[in-house]
């Protein structure tokens, strides 16, 4: 039951960032985004799931995701929170050396210091088994040399390093990769001499901007290494499955404020003397869309809990369906909220038509939805691969 039922101290934390979101204005320009960045990393709440030991709020990403979820509803949603605190931070507090905790831990915490996360390449997609990004060792100093490529990396230019996702070279093919994925994680700073960023040309328009990025023999030294060359998927999935779960609340937040929109507008546009929210056509689509919200909630809610309890399997099967939820569950709601707006519904006043695509980013990002019925099919129901 405990994931059905929110706590009182959940509830307060709701109140509590819910009020602190709605009273600042949208953040439309990445100032303005950083600008309430610092002011939620003062309050504790970037840093709500990291250690106490290390300034953090010592919850997890129950409370993590709580608070991205009410941060989209209010309309301010901070998409580097999927990044900094919720993967490179708990890659860091549960797999970095004391080092690299007491280094990078406080800062992430109060938002003093960001961190990016870089996985995806070019020619590998969504098949992170085709990972190129090699690292190998310098026999003469015991540094880390790095070479290859990411793209589609947020936040990157604002960031104070990137979590860089390769392999270590020692394990290859002919073909020149491993059919057995053995990531190992880096935390490459961004001033780095080879670490090149160049910014991708996007039609979303959002205060956080997408990086592809070139590792030339970038040289690091041995203990920027975060955990053991050996872990492999273990470590890798301590990000990528928190990653799911705040893509999840981050969707169900901007879900939330598209409806609150949209209910709004529906109460007051009268047309033959009766409010539109009065005709099934427009009342039966929101309340679907708000059905739909909630359902996604408490899967993300339950893949939450169970990370956080430790089971980092029943996690990985959760947080993939809540993601999922999530992502349909928001495309769905904004476009009926534009619907429901009209011609109102694309107009800055309302502040709807942006969200039509960062909508789409919880349906493809950081996982396409195709990918996870693949997951759900292969791993759940045990069904054959096609691949």
């Amino acid at each position: 039951m405990t994931t059905l039922l929110e706590s009182d101290e959940h509830k307060s934390l709701r109140e509590a960032v819910s009020a602190f979101a709605r009273s600042h204005p949208r953040a439309t320009a990445p100032a303005e985004s950083r600008h309430f960045w610092q002011e939620a990393g003062k309050l504790g709440y970037i840093g709500v799931s990291l250690p106490e030991a290390y300034g953090g709020g010592g919850g997890g990403v129950t409370e993590l995701s709580l608070v991205l979820e009410e941060m989209g509803a209010a309309g301010n949603p901070l998409l580097m929170m999927i990044v900094s605190p919720a993967i490179c931070g708990t890659v860091i507090a549960r797999f970095g050396t004391d080092e690299q905790k007491r280094t990078w831990l406080p800062g992430i915490a109060d938002g003093t210091r960001l961190m990016a996360f870089g996985i995806t390449e070019p020619d590998a997609g969504s098949n992170s088994h085709r990972i190129t990004t090699t690292a190998r060792r310098d026999g003469a100093t015991g540094d880390w040399l790095l070479t290859g490529r990411k793209v589609f990396i947020s936040g990157v230019d604002i960031a104070d390093a990137t979590l860089i996702v390769g392999r270590t070279e020692t394990v290859s093919t002919k073909e020149g990769r491993t059919g057995n994925l053995k990531p190992c994680l880096f935390i490459v700073p961004r001033d780095t001499p080879g670490f090149e960023r160049r910014q991708l040309d996007m039609e979303l328009h959002a205060t956080e901007k997408q990086f592809e990025l070139t590792l030339d023999d970038v040289r690091l030294p041995a203990d920027a290494l975060v955990g053991d060359e050996d872990a492999g998927l273990l470590q890798l999935f301590a990000g990528l499955n928190p990653e799911r779960i705040m893509t999840a609340a981050f969707g169900i937040g901007i879900g939330r404020y598209a409806l609150a929109r949209a209910l709004d507008y529906a109460r007051q546009r009268t047309v033959w003397k009766t409010p539109i929210g009065a005709h099934q056509a427009i009342a039966h689509p929101l309340a679907q869309a708000h059905i739909d919200l909630e359902l996604s909630r408490l899967m993300t809610q339950k893949a939450a809990h169970l990370y956080d309890a430790g089971d980092d399997m029943g996690a990985g099967e959760a947080a993939n369906m809540a993601k999922y939820a999530a992502g349909e569950a928001c495309v769905k709601a904004v476009d009926q909220a534009v619907h429901t707006l009209g011609g109102n519904g694309l107009t800055r006043e309302f502040g709807l038509a942006s969200l039509i695509t960062a909508a789409r980013v919880a349906r493809i990002a950081p996982v396409s939805r195709e990918m996870i019925l693949n997951y759900v099919s292969h791993q759940t129901l045990g069904l054959p691969k096609s691949y």
